[in-house]
């Protein structure tokens, strides 16, 4: 979980957005004190559909299993749950904890949806997601990068190499979102 946890962490701060490192959007301003990994659904063995939410009891934090939708989640705990949800599999259950997220406008949570929609096998309603994510931050490139395996899902090369072109303009080759669709792209058959 620690390297699903750093690869969300570092996709954060890259995005600006501050989702996994607690922080009110500006990547610039780290979190007043460290944030813990987060706490997987299915690590506290909760049901699809539910979240982790710390609460006091006794006057110490616990830890319960509760219905995403109205729990009271802050958002960026919520993004991180369904992250790890998403990275383990789960692409319904981290579907259906992004939409009990408030603020729906969001890139990261636009890039998340289609990426669990994607990795479902809803390819085409991904790619409107990563469409919707680009429209809000054109050089959001973990959201280019997941656009064009997309369309190499959907058989559409071409397009992935737009996607793969674009990158490079803002990262660089040796980027790794550059530097992973290039691999996916290669390793489709001539």
């Amino acid at each position: 979980m620690n390297k699903i946890y750093i690869s969300m962490l570092a996709l954060s701060l890259s995005s600006g957005l501050g989702f996994a490192a607690g922080t009110s959007g500006n990547a610039a301003t780290p979190a007043a004190t460290p944030t813990p990994p987060p706490t997987s659904p299915m690590q506290m063995h909760c049901a699809k559909g539910e979240v982790v939410k710390t609460v006091k009891k006794n006057g110490k934090k616990t830890k319960m299993c509760v219905k995403a939708m109205g729990s009271l989640v802050p958002d960026n705990e919520l993004y991180q749950q369904a992250y790890l949800l998403a990275k383990t599999g789960e692409y319904d259950w981290a579907i259906t904890v992004l939409s009990s997220i408030q603020n729906q406008n969001d890139p990261d949570v636009m890039n998340m949806l289609g990426y669990s929609n994607r990795k479902a096998g809803r390819v085409e309603l991904g790619i409107s997601y990563y469409a919707k994510a680009l429209q809000m931050r054109p050089d959001f490139v973990r959201a280019r990068e997941y656009l064009g395996e997309g369309y190499v899902a959907a058989g559409k090369l071409d397009l992935a190499r737009a996607q793969l072109g674009e990158i490079a303009k803002i990262c660089g080759t040796t980027c790794e979102e550059y530097e992973d669709l290039s691999n996916v792209i290669n390793a489709q058959p001539l």
